[in-house]
């Protein structure tokens, strides 16, 4: 694991513990390495009503928005278990908002071995702001 790697598990794992997560009990934590060069991190926060809750990558990338960062380098996602936990669907797709393809996205399950893989293995063919002109 690389000092960079270490450092951002470190932070995913620390917001990890503070996740609420009351209904699934699957806390999961984020950590982004941002092109301020910032380590931004968010837990997941559950609500009863279920579509009102956030990930923990959607709460780590609010975090890096509202300090002033703009592009995520690196980002990291623990939760429990031993498979890898990848973000879902719809955090992928705002992952690709503020990231480029090749960034790398770790994904772990603290129990087992950390999968690395690159956005856009984990979003083929996505839709991106340059699509739009941006």
């Amino acid at each position: 694991m690389t000092t960079i790697d270490s450092t951002l598990f470190t932070a995913a794992e620390a917001i990890r513990a503070k996740a609420y997560a009351p209904y699934s009990n699957f806390h999961v934590g984020a950590a982004i390495l941002a092109d301020d060069g910032n380590i931004y991190s968010g837990c997941n926060i559950e609500n009863a009503a279920y579509p009102q809750g956030n990930c923990a990558e959607t709460s780590a990338i609010s975090a890096m928005i509202a300090g002033g960062a703009r592009r995520i380098k690196r980002i990291y996602v623990t939760g429990p278990g031993t498979a890898p936990v990848t973000p879902c669907g719809g955090c992928r797709q705002r992952i690709r908002e503020f990231a480029d393809l090749d960034v790398e996205v770790i994904s772990h399950g603290v129990d087992g071995v950390a999968l690395v893989q690159t956005l856009g293995q984990l979003l083929p063919y996505s839709f991106g702001p340059e699509f739009l002109g941006k």
